[in-house]
């Protein structure tokens, strides 16, 4: 591939939902709509990324706390605009073909469009050459808003940190530190998840500086939420336990899993699949148990440039080999590449229930006469997942207080 090669800057962030920015622009041309159908492997194939992201995201005793549904959206749309083999590793990636992806992606829209709020949007410099086509099914599959842009100035860093801020409820502020002139498009993903318990904690019974084990047997303390004892739906297998907390919805609910007990954090997620999570939410059983879960809050952010080229994504990423012919071009036909994937997710979690994202799980307790206990007291998986589907929405690491 020959000639100057600018880049696309692929910005991935998540937490709340709301509209607005600069003035819109109207796509110049529709795209053939596409039918929304779920699809139980791309289902499988989007836990499993999600699984193999959080691995390749997450350092030993760090929190690490991410959306697989938000990065997919936001890979799905950007996958419209390659070609060649660099669709292909898109496709690979994400588990299968664009077309069937594109209508998976409009089935998961419409089915969270009551429990999550939802937004995308794309900047346009003036300075591209945009395809048409690509613009089409931003706008018309994915529901993205169309922005004019300027990236040779401060004034559209400025317009879509503020459209994050106010489609992730305030919480993610100054998202995106900077961006090249020479950036061309700006593909932007937004989730906000704000649920409660459908059986909440009582505040009082909090119990704070409780102990808390890393891994790296250092001593903390966390406040941790203790229900008192009562019914929950209960998860076990392969020396693992957890919880699955509904909220009142009743389709989505909190997943918090302990590994088994002598059993790393990490060593245990290396071997976790998404065939497996799904069997072990499918086999939740109602047991009477006290949960003790920590009430928390968590904020992460980073480029997942590295992690995608881990995962097979790396032509995307190649001056040399990206092809986003499908996407379009720059000044004078310049081809383009990916120069950045960013993406955040913050999370809140206390006696009423969650804002953006949130997991929970529990230790059993011993003893034919004494009450289960769950309580999680050393580090653990967590997410937010779908109950119908078997998807995880969210995941994230609760490793140190």
């Amino acid at each position: 591939m020959k000639g100057r090669i600018l880049p696309l800057i692929l910005t991935l962030l998540l937490l709340t939902g709301c509209a607005a920015g600069p003035a819109a622009l109207e796509p110049a041309q529709s795209v053939p709509p596409v039918e929304a159908r779920a699809d139980a492997a791309l289902d499988a194939a989007l836990g499993d990324f999600g699984l193999e992201l959080l691995r390749q995201t997450r350092q030993e005793g760090e929190n690490t706390f991410l959306s697989p549904l938000s990065v997919l959206l936001c890979l799905s749309m950007t996958a419209n605009g390659a070609a060649g083999e660099t669709l292909s590793q898109f496709e690979d990636l994400l588990g299968g073909e664009l077309d069937a992806l594109n209508a998976n992606a409009a089935s998961l829209l419409a089915d969270y469009e009551d429990e999550l709020d939802m937004a995308g949007s794309l900047w346009l410099d003036g300075r591209a050459q945009v395809e048409d086509p690509f613009v089409g099914r931003c706008a018309d599959t994915y529901g993205a808003e169309v922005f004019a842009a300027d990236f040779t100035g401060d004034a559209t860093r400025r317009d879509i940190n503020a459209w994050i801020e106010k489609h992730t409820g305030g919480h993610i502020k100054d998202a995106v530190a900077a961006l090249k002139p020479e950036t061309m498009l700006a593909i932007v993903n937004a989730l906000y998840f704000e649920g409660e318990w459908a059986e909440t904690f009582r505040p009082e019974q909090t119990e704070q500086d409780y102990p808390f084990h890393p891994a790296d047997g250092s001593e903390a303390a966390v406040a941790m939420m203790n229900s008192g004892g009562r019914t929950e739906r209960y998860l076990s297998g392969g020396g693992a336990e957890g919880v699955l907390l509904p909220y009142k919805d009743s389709r989505l609910a909190f997943l918090a899993l302990l590994p088994p007990e002598g059993t790393g954090l990490g060593d245990w997620l290396e071997e976790l699949d998404s065939a497996a999570l799904s069997e072990l939410m499918d086999g939740a059983e109602e047991r009477y148990l006290v949960l003790r879960l920590p009430k928390f809050e968590a904020m992460w952010k980073r480029s997942l440039v590295e992690p995608l080229k881990a995962m097979g994504l790396t032509d995307a990423f190649d001056p040399g080999l990206a092809d986003l012919s499908a996407m379009g071009t720059g000044p004078d036909g310049a081809p383009l590449y990916l120069s950045a994937v960013e993406h955040g997710a913050g999370i809140q979690v206390d006696e009423q229930g969650t804002k953006a994202y949130a997991f929970t799980i529990a230790a059993p307790g011993a003893g034919a006469s004494s009450v289960q206990v769950v309580s999680f007291q050393r580090p653990f998986l967590y997410g937010i997942v779908d109950l119908e589907r078997g998807i995880p929405l969210f995941l994230g690491t609760f490793e140190a207080p």
